[in-house]
């Protein structure tokens, strides 16, 4: 038998699984996500799992269905090594990017995290604006976010780079490393503990499973060369994957984003820029854009220095495109309102047609 205490399960998810167990349903959380099933652990172990059909009629879209970190409601077949997943608890944390194909919709990344580790190599990747993005998905998700610099043997400027950051981001936890010198790992370690959940998230090539075999102290996640010439990487971690640390807690590895689309962030962008709202509440104008507008307070700490200009473009880039996103998002909203009631007039018709 498996204690899943162990792997996260505590008392916010044991109160809404009451409800089930009276009917003799267990619970277990996703540890791999596959094409067309999921491996769950439940205190008999490791079992591959498919969701219901019924589960499958009335998930209104993907997000709605099981993602690596969610606790689930099982029931188990054949000596425990089969299970059919009849439902999600519901979520403590998630983090989520939109969707990188051409449909709006949102793409969860992980589910029911207490700590990310938004990792950042301080080569050619080094991009403080791309960091200000990851931290309101993290921020809208309910998690701690801890910035990693990583591959500091690899830069000649590091104070300049961390100090960069400061200037930028305050109040949050950053760690200096090296996975090649195992710099930085104890750092990490203080982060972690039994039946705390973690997630490493960044682009492609910033050297999240090289840290993660250092935290594992095996090379079990397999890693790339990153090339020279631009600070490339490949998708080294193809999946998603919950991993026991031997130190105690729960490490979730993602795969590489060369893009990571907003959804839903409007609370993570004002947590991360919160300077911005003290001072739009100072405006002369509640729908003040902070752009042109006389009387605008945020324009006005932006000419006196209490606002960099690099944060300023950053924050009006990423509310633009939260914006855009929205007016797509009621777009798409009103075609399936449009295509759904097309659907019921045109059943009506065959109705009365057949019944004449």
């Amino acid at each position: 038998m498996i204690n899943l205490n162990s792997f996260g399960w505590n008392s916010f998810f044991e109160k809404y699984f009451e409800q089930y167990n009276i009917q003799g349903f267990e619970h277990g959380r996703i540890s791999i996500e596959n094409k067309t099933n999921y491996v769950v652990v439940t205190n008999h172990g490791e079992i591959i799992g498919e969701v219901s059909g019924k589960y499958l009629f009335e998930a209104g879209k993907q997000s709605d269905l099981p993602k690596v970190g969610d606790w689930v409601v099982v029931s188990l077949f054949n000596d425990y090594t089969r299970a059919v997943i009849h439902n999600i608890l519901p979520r403590r944390t998630k983090i989520s990017r939109k969707g990188v194909d051409k449909k709006i919709d949102e793409q969860i990344i992980v589910t029911n995290v207490d700590v990310v580790f938004i990792v950042q190599s301080l080569d050619d990747n080094f991009n403080v604006n791309r960091l200000e993005r990851y931290l309101a998905s993290v921020h809208q998700g309910g998690a701690l976010p801890v910035i990693i610099l990583n591959k500091s043997d690899l830069c000649d400027g590091v104070s300049e780079k961390l100090n960069a950051v400061k200037n930028r981001i305050e109040a949050i936890d950053i760690v200096i490393a090296s996975a090649l010198n195992k710099s930085g790992v104890d750092e990490l370690l203080k982060f972690t503990g039994d039946g705390i959940t973690v997630a490493f998230i960044g682009s492609s090539g910033v050297g999240k499973s090289t840290l993660i075999n250092q935290l594992l102290g095996t090379d079990l996640l397999k890693t790339n060369e990153v090339r020279i010439a631009d600070s490339k990487g490949k998708h080294t971690t193809t999946r998603r994957e919950l991993i026991l640390l031997p130190s105690g807690g729960i490490l979730i590895d993602t795969p590489g984003m060369r893009e990571f689309g907003l959804w839903d962030t409007g609370e993570g962008i004002s947590q991360t820029f919160s300077e911005f709202d003290d001072y739009a509440g100072l405006c002369k104008y509640s729908d003040c854009t902070h752009t042109h507008e006389s009387g605008c307070a945020v324009l006005k700490a932006l000419s006196e220095g209490k606002i960099s200009k690099e944060r300023y473009d950053n924050y009006l880039k990423l509310r633009k495109e939260l914006k855009y996103l929205e007016s797509k998002q009621n777009i798409q909203l009103q075609l399936e309102e449009k295509r759904k009631w097309k659907t019921i007039h045109k059943e009506i018709k065959q109705f009365y047609k057949k019944n004449k």
